[in-house]
């Protein structure tokens, strides 16, 4: 089957998302766009995944849980994973790797948590912009360890991306599939290439052009196999 996704939405978790890109205005976001799948993906951690995934399944859209991790070397890359419980143990591993620095919202912006009704229940201490001190080789195998697919994040982009920082993709992260900001991308036979809109605001979201992968099913176990 084909399916319309967006795969890479980040939420008021993520300090540089708008305090707007609350569970209930995502989901009701990507129901307005009908799309069939989506991932939010905010910067090493998953706390607001347990309120998006809970109002997806009651809107029938696949919510696939998710982190963007920032590797030692700054690259971004974002991980998709089989199951809530493995995301959260993701979050809390990548946790303990950031640095010691805790967030200032007056500069960095809000961390916030949030319940299925949009109520906030806490915030993050720490930075989660920050790198964490895994190398990209090592954040590829944490990622698989958990059942995850690590797929190296809008790498036509001129930073915080593998070909940006590195200046290739390093063939033993094995990797299949690669995100791009702005396709086509020039090796694209090489790899599968997926396009999200990498949405820090429902405006982002909203103006995305929406892209179809074609799946098994739309299942999350489903939508990893035809990545990974």
């Amino acid at each position: 089957m084909v399916i319309s996704y967006d795969f890479h939405i980040h939420s008021c978790l993520s300090p540089c998302g708008d305090n707007d890109m609350t569970p209930n205005n995502i989901i009701g976001m990507a129901s307005i766009l009908e799309l069939d799948a989506i991932a939010v993906s905010d910067h090493n951690s998953a706390l607001n995944l347990p309120a998006v995934c809970k109002l997806g399944q009651i809107q029938g859209i696949l919510v696939v849980p998710a982190i963007e991790i920032t590797t030692a070397e700054e690259v971004h890359v974002l991980s998709l994973f089989p199951s809530l419980q493995a995301a959260l143990s993701m979050g809390e591993d990548l946790y303990d790797l950031l640095p010691n620095v805790p967030n200032d919202p007056e500069i960095f912006g809000d961390q916030l948590i949030l319940d299925e009704n949009d109520q906030v229940t806490g915030t993050v201490e720490k930075l989660l912009i920050n790198a964490t001190s895994l190398s990209i080789e090592k954040a590829f195998d944490k990622v698989r360890s958990y059942g995850g697919v690590p797929i190296p994040a809008h790498i036509d982009k001129s930073a915080y991306s593998v070909i940006s920082n590195l200046g290739f993709i390093p063939p033993e992260l094995k990797v299949r599939t690669v995100e791009v900001k702005n396709p086509p991308y020039p090796n694209s036979e090489d790899y599968q290439v997926i396009t999200d809109s990498d949405a820090h605001a429902l405006e982002t979201m909203s103006a995305h052009e929406s892209r179809t992968l074609e799946t098994p099913g739309n299942t999350i176990a489903e939508v990893l196999a035809s990545l990974c």
